[in-house]
Formats: C-alpha cells, structure tokens, sequence
C-alpha cells in the first residue's frame, strides 16, 4: 500500500513535468535563450518554489555539510540544463529535443542503479526500456537542424545527471537532511548563483532587462514552482521505487502528458506522434504487467 502512495506521487510529479516542459517552451518564445535569460528564469523559478518547499518541510530547515554539497552540485546542474534547453529550442522542435531530454532523464539513473546499487535489470525493465526508447525515436524528423546537436546532448547528459544525483544523495553513505530540505537546499543554492550572475549582468546593460510580459513572468513562476516540486516528490520516492522503475514511468509519462497539452494547442499531434505515445504508454504499462 506505501509503495502504492509512491507510485501515485511519481504519476503526479510526470504531470507537473509535462506542463513545465511546455511552460519552459512559453518562456523561451517570450524572452529569448542567452545565457542572461537563462539565469533569469533559473531564479525566478527557485525563488516561486521556494515558498511551497518551506511549506512542505513545515518551515524547517535542516543542514548537513554533505547535503549542502549535492545541492550545490544539483543547483549547478539545473541552471546548465535550463541553458541547454533553450539553447536547444532554438535548434530543434519540441520532438528532438524531448528524444534527448528524456533518453537521459531515464538512461542514466537507470544504469547507475542497476550497475552501482544492486537494482536488478528484470524483464520487465528490458520490454519497457525498449518500447519506451522505440517511442522517442519515432518523434525525430529527419529534417531538424544538425547544428543543434551539440546541445540536445547537453540536454541529454544533465537531465540525466539530475536523477544521478537524487540517487547518489539518497545512497551516499554521509549524514544527510530529508528530502524535503534538501530540495530547499537546492533553491535556495539555484537562487544566490543564477541571482548573483543575473544582476552582474544587469550592471553591464545598465539595468535592462527588456519587455517582459504578464505571460513569461506567469510561465516562469509557475514552471518553477512545479519542477522544484516534481523533483522533491521523486526525491522522496526514491528510497522506496527503484530509480530503474522511477525513471522509466517519468519518461513515459511525460510523453504522453505532454501529447495531451499538444492536442489543446496550435500544433495538434501527427500520427507518428500518437503512435510514440502508444509505445511509451505501452511501456510504462510493462512495469506493473510482466511479473518479472
């Protein structure tokens, strides 16, 4: 029944991460993707969930050396993926860069727990890393800019290094906070770096910050809220879903949510892309089926 509250709040966390992945988009299309903009969103974002995590932690907020150091190493990895993102958007459509996106958000927790922490690679997790990596390659088009490789394989390497770390500070064997302090911990570290590079850049273009709208400051906030929020439920799932299970289902579940935003959108879904949302669903569907 516990390991059921889990599976739900992981369900939970791919809805939030699918409606930030479009809000990141909205951000982006708004205000740009230099590395100003990016330090920008990354602050503002950490300072809109900051208030929910206090909550969450009932306003405590604990320390430890090694948690202050993962969080740092978190913080720093977040700021990069947010860089990478839109740098990538402004290369490649929404399909190649959700390939790369969530190939690693799923590829690299899942080699790490099988390979470092005794999590056992089962039927089950085969079927379904094959279906769910069968889906993603069916959202490419051939006709996507080369020239933004470079950055999907940003994207790639530090979404992936996001579910790492979750796992490394869990499995570490160092004192450590709670879950929720430690997610704390990761905005707060978010907003002095991103908030301290934002304002020496502010100082060199003389405080200006150009147009910005009703619409990015509501995307941002509220993409911030949610992915920090995200973040902190698969952190706390953690010790009791395997990561090898946990990012296989965020995979396959943010396919699918973000199908469904698309569909009340301006770019209604091809054939081919329900048809990788087929294969991802099939394959989220494996974990809980194949009995081994």
């Amino acid at each position: 029944m516990e390991n059921g509250l889990y599976y739900g709040l992981i369900l939970l966390s791919v809805v939030m991460f699918g409606g930030g992945f479009a809000l990141n988009d909205v951000y982006r299309k708004e205000r740009g993707s230099g590395l100003s903009v990016s330090m920008e969103a990354a602050f503002l974002g950490s300072l809109a969930s900051l208030p929910f995590l206090f909550a969450f932690n009932g306003f405590v907020l604990d320390f430890t050396p090694f948690t202050l150091i993962m969080a740092t190493l978190a913080a720093l990895n977040g700021i990069g993926f947010t860089f990478f993102t839109f740098r990538a958007l402004d290369a490649v459509n929404l399909s190649l860069f959700s390939v790369f996106s969530m190939l690693g958000g799923m590829v690299l927790p899942s080699v790490l727990g099988i390979a470092f922490y005794g999590e056992d690679f089962t039927v089950a997790k085969a079927v379904c890393t094959v279906l769910i990596v069968t889906a993603l390659l069916l959202t490419v088009k051939r006709e996507e800019k080369s020239g933004g490789l470079l950055w999907c394989l940003g994207v790639f390497v530090l979404n992936g290094m996001s579910g790492v770390l979750s796992k490394l500070f869990n499995e570490l064997p160092f004192p450590r906070t709670d879950a929720a302090s430690y997610s704390i911990w990761i905005g707060l570290v978010t907003a002095l770096i991103s908030g301290c590079a934002w304002l020496i850049y502010l100082k060199k273009a003389n405080w200006k910050i150009g147009k910005y709208t009703l619409r990015a400051g509501a995307a941002v906030f509220t993409n911030g809220a949610l992915n920090k929020i995200a973040n902190f439920i698969l952190v706390l799932a953690i010790p009791f879903i395997h990561a090898s299970v946990q990012y296989p289902m965020i995979t396959g579940g943010v396919m699918i949510v973000t199908t469904l935003i698309c569909c009340f959108g301006d770019r209604k879904p091809s054939k081919r892309e329900l048809l990788s949302v087929l294969f991802a669903f099939l394959g989220t569907l494996a974990l809980f089926v194949i009995p081994v």
